[in-house]
């Protein structure tokens, strides 16, 4: 009987990890072994691409006002949950809240297909800390425009949870259980949006939608949608617009990133201030994430809810606004 020789075998364990890492995020190297080079591990990321593909399937399921309002919707919840929960709680901890709460914000910043919270806290505090060094994973003076939008994200060296940078969250086994089976989240709520679907075309033919059309709107066109939003706070808020305080990096204030993002546009004020749960630090800068955890915080949801001290406001301007 023939044996594999070591040579043979490697590669194959290579790819059966890979494809256990669709399921389970955690089945990678030891952290010493893990690769941390820029390469694209194109195997890895096909899920990714796959669903940059699957937004060719309107053309056969075509469209319908509920299924276009179901996609809307979800892009505005699941946009807020990375903004208020993902970014603003589990990243930078500006505000306190119950371990139920905290288990349901990152139940619905999974919805967004963004990797678990874990992770994604793991890699913004990583990147605070060495904003447009060399070692930022996506600084677009370091690395271009398209590595810091989304070629970081689909990197070898980037896939491992840096559970060393987030102890303080490490020790929910709820939050591991969402970082390490981050595709469970998102499979259920494809399924659901189907069946949606399915019962809205058996039981209200008049909307004209289908399981198909409500599945490729509210989750596919919904997520790609959602995920290249998000990125333009990596890329296109360190290129384009203005800085009003000196923070040691090119973050910029752009009001459209922050219409489209929910309040994290103003992303210049963040890098000068990240120990804030508000981001638009005047009342004309729009950020709605804020607004709605004020609302959170009069309903009893949320507590501690850090605002912008006017000294710090006020102190170290250089630019416009």
């Amino acid at each position: 009987m023939s044996q594999s020789s070591p040579t043979e075998a490697t590669p194959r364990r290579s790819l059966a990890r890979t494809f256990v890492a669709w399921f389970d995020s955690w089945a990678a190297a030891p952290a010493e072994h893990v690769d941390r080079s820029e390469k694209i591990d194109w195997l890895r990321v096909l899920p990714f691409l796959g669903l940059h593909v699957a937004v060719l399937a309107v053309i056969w399921v075509g469209w319908s006002p509920i299924a276009l309002a179901v996609a809307v919707a979800l892009y505005f919840v699941r946009m807020f949950a990375i903004t208020a929960f993902y970014h603003r709680y589990f990243s930078h901890r500006t505000y306190r809240t119950s371990r139920f709460a905290q288990f349901c914000f990152a139940l619905l910043g999974a919805s967004a297909v963004q990797r678990g919270p874990l992770w994604w806290a793991a890699h913004h505090r990583h990147h605070h800390r060495v904003s447009d060094g060399p070692t930022d994973a996506h600084s677009p003076s370091q690395h271009g425009l398209f590595w810091s939008h989304v070629g970081w994200i689909l990197s070898k060296g980037n896939f491992r949870t840096r559970v060393e940078l987030v102890g303080d969250l490490a020790k929910y086994p709820e939050l591991r259980f969402l970082d390490r089976f981050d595709i469970v989240v998102p499979a259920l709520l494809g399924a659901a949006l189907y069946g949606l679907g399915a019962l809205l075309e058996a039981y209200a033919p008049g909307l004209g939608t289908s399981g198909w059309q409500m599945f490729v709107w509210g989750f596919v066109i919904s997520t790609v949608v959602l995920a290249h939003a998000t990125f333009t706070i990596n890329s296109l808020s360190h290129v384009f617009g203005w800085q009003r305080y000196e923070s040691g990096d090119t973050s910029r204030n752009n009001p459209f990133l922050a219409l489209l993002t929910l309040g994290e546009g103003w992303h210049n004020n963040h890098h000068y201030y990240p120990g804030t749960a508000r981001q638009g630090f005047y009342w004309w800068e729009l950020d709605i994430s804020w607004i709605l955890l004020k609302l959170f915080s009069k309903l009893g949801i949320v507590w501690d809810l850090r605002g912008v001290p006017i000294e710090v406001r006020e102190s170290n301007r250089k630019g416009r606004g």
